[in-house]
């Protein structure tokens, strides 16, 4: 998919700096066909969000975890289930792991910052739980460590992540990657946190909140 520049905004010569109106149409463009990709994780996404709706209305949770960008996409996504998506319906436990400032930066201090998500899934996940954790590269090490210490205890782990291959998409039980610059493919993951939440709707409004 292309996008098409307005006439008045003319494309500089080889020897001239872009102006800010093309940088901005040019990233525009870029994102495009990134975000238009996850049509093709479309079954994928469904699956997804039948399974996670399922455990969180058998009382389960979700935690979720990222760096930088990814972090504030995997705290829109629990955001989502504590509050709400779409109307009113119950909230759902879902924890945002790098959002525990004091826990993160004492773990980080104690531990090390590759230690800092896999010690508070020691101390919060139980088997059955759902962790998400979100990436463009893939490469994180406190990230893989997480999965590693999650699949120790049997909760279930998911990625979202740029390319293939990457590492943690190969350590994680499933992972949908999109491929594509950094910046879009954080784009596109904000979208992919939607549709999941958006499919997941109909049947977490039919449910108590996981409480028995």
């Amino acid at each position: 998919m292309t996008i098409d520049l307005p006439a008045t905004t003319a494309r500089p010569t080889s020897d001239e700096p872009a102006s800010s109106a093309s940088l901005v149409l040019d990233h525009i463009a870029a994102s495009v066909p990134v975000i238009a990709s996850l049509a093709e994780h479309g079954d994928h996404i469904a699956a997804w969000a039948d399974d996670l709706a399922s455990r969180l209305g058998r009382g389960q949770r979700l935690l979720a975890a990222g760096n930088g960008g990814s972090a504030a996409e995997a705290q829109h996504l629990t955001s989502e289930l504590v509050g709400r998506f779409d109307g009113d319906r119950p909230a759902f436990s879902a924890i945002s792991l790098h959002a525990e400032s004091s826990a993160v930066t004492a773990i980080g201090n104690d531990y090390g910052y590759e230690h800092v998500f896999a010690r508070q899934v020691h101390a919060h996940a139980r088997a059955g739980d759902v962790l998400v954790l979100l990436s463009t590269s893939g490469k994180s090490e406190n990230l893989l460590n997480a999965a590693r210490a999650a699949r120790s205890i049997g909760v279930r782990t998911w990625a979202m992540t740029g390319s293939r291959p990457n590492p943690l998409a190969e350590v994680v039980d499933d992972a949908i990657c999109i491929d594509g610059p950094s910046a879009n493919v954080q784009e596109a993951q904000l979208v992919l946190v939607h549709a999941l939440c958006r499919a997941m709707e109909p049947a977490l409004k039919g449910l108590r909140g996981g409480r028995p």
